[in-house]
């Protein structure tokens, strides 16, 4: 196992420990390592490095999802939950998926606006 898959799995744990093998089950028949890699390359060598706290970088995944619009819903979603997951609050992801609006768009910005609202009332239900 490399430093980098230990990481990302370490990271993982904290902000949605059943990551892996949820990615493993929808695509690791597809194309197999997948889940693997991802957490070793995305989380264990990105979201891991120094420089950032976790926190503002999970705020920098929300803004670009935003931007990149409405095809990243579900990424955007399960980022959401992780931001949440390391100490932001609903105001912040808000404030990150509004300034979008200068750079992707309202039509960008309010998908975003969108999903957020869906975490946030699932939360609230599961509350």
């Amino acid at each position: 196992m490399t430093d980098a898959l230990e990481r990302g799995r370490a990271l993982i744990e904290k902000l949605n420990p059943d990551l892996e093998a949820v990615l493993a089950g929808r695509y690791d028949d597809l194309l197999p390592g997948f889940a693997e890699s991802l957490v070793e390359w995305a989380y264990g060598r990105h979201y891991a490095r120094p420089g950032l706290d976790l926190k503002t970088r999970q705020l920098c995944t929300i803004a670009a999802l935003t931007a990149l619009g409405g095809q990243t819903g579900p990424q955007l979603k399960i980022n959401i939950e992780h931001t949440l997951a390391t100490g932001a609050n609903r105001e912040e992801v808000i404030e990150a998926i509004w300034q979008m609006a200068v750079y992707g768009g309202l039509p960008a910005a309010i998908n975003g606006l969108n999903a957020a609202r869906e975490v946030f009332d699932e939360l609230d239900a599961a509350a």
